[in-house]
């Protein structure tokens, strides 16, 4: 493994130090660099992790540049070297857009290898519904969360299930659904924030792993995963060119494919196409960033990136 640091001053030798210690099974070495040319060397797994977190005063369109510049250049540097069929995860926020960016500047590599984790969101959904149902959480399957990892997301009550029935036999109160569920998972990372002061540590390294275990192990027969992917050919209608969290299911392979067999009511749209406009507005806003022209911010006012109050 190697760990790699877009800034020197930030650069984790405490974190090799975890990892060592930690004592992983698979872990057989931990390399140390700040040139991407060399840590991105024939890689066939890229967790981009690091990016710069919004400051006071700062803009929402000053941070997509931001960090849109550290993932424009991760990009070239996994093009120019990593293995041609490299999975990259990305966990640096605002990660779907950061995924665009970094999967525009490397051509080389296919589109549909580039993921931005919407899996803690998933996680932090299926807490809330088990919670709720009086169940342990892995009673429930078909979660997805669609759309933007900010507070736009959409928890996918819809389609979930408790021990194989829809949520919405199991727990029948639909303005809690709507309303409190909806909004807490959406707006968890900003709470978690206020109470432990900094953003969450844990429960992203945890989803992490999720996310990769369930792209390196076969899904349950039935159940999906959510992860933020690129929608060029997606079946329900969302908008071309972005990368937007959906439902998938994996052979094991590395791969995935869309699930096709997703239903959709009236609420589910509309709150999916709120999530739809703000990634196409990030995307004007990046656009030089990934070859598509001048940049033009039109960034909505009323929506926040996670941890955002």
């Amino acid at each position: 493994m190697y760990v790699y640091a877009h800034n020197p001053l930030l650069m984790q030798a405490g974190v090799a130090m975890e990892l060592e210690d930690s004592l992983y099974p698979l872990l057989r070495e931990v390399s140390i660099g700040i040139d991407p040319y060399d840590v991105f060397q024939d890689a066939e797994w890229a967790l981009l992790i690091g990016a710069k977190p919004r400051g006071p005063g700062m803009e929402r369109a000053d941070l997509l540049d931001i960090n849109g510049q550290i993932f424009a250049e991760q990009g070239k540097a996994l093009n120019a070297v990593a293995s041609q069929n490299v999975k990259v995860i990305v966990v640096g926020n605002p990660c779907n857009t950061n995924a665009l960016i970094c999967m525009k500047n490397a051509p080389n590599i296919p589109a549909k290898n580039f993921h931005a984790l919407t899996r803690l969101d998933e996680n932090r959904a299926k807490c809330q519904l088990a919670l709720k149902a009086g169940v342990f959480y892995d009673q429930v399957s078909n979660m997805t969360i669609w759309g933007n990892h900010s507070t736009t997301q959409v928890p996918d009550f819809l389609n979930a299930k408790i021990n194989g029935i829809p949520v919405k036999e199991v727990i029948k109160d639909t303005k809690w659904l709507e309303e409190e569920f909806t909004e807490m998972v959406q707006k968890r990372g900003g709470v978690l924030i206020q109470k432990w002061g900094r953003s969450s540590a844990a429960s992203t390294a945890v989803s992490v792993v999720d996310a990769i275990r369930s792209l390196v192990t076969p899904t349950p027969e039935g159940d999906w995963f959510s992860t933020g992917v690129y929608t060029t050919g997606n079946p329900y209608g969302i908008a071309d060119g972005l990368v937007f969290s959906m439902p998938c299911r994996s052979k094991g392979d590395g791969d995935y494919e869309l699930a096709k067999d997703v239903i959709f009511d009236d609420y589910l749209l509309k709150r999916i196409k709120k999530s739809e406009a703000e990634l196409l507005a990030e995307k004007r806003c990046v656009a030089h960033l990934t070859g598509e022209g001048i940049a033009v911010c039109d960034l909505p006012g009323d929506t926040m990136l996670p941890g955002e109050m």
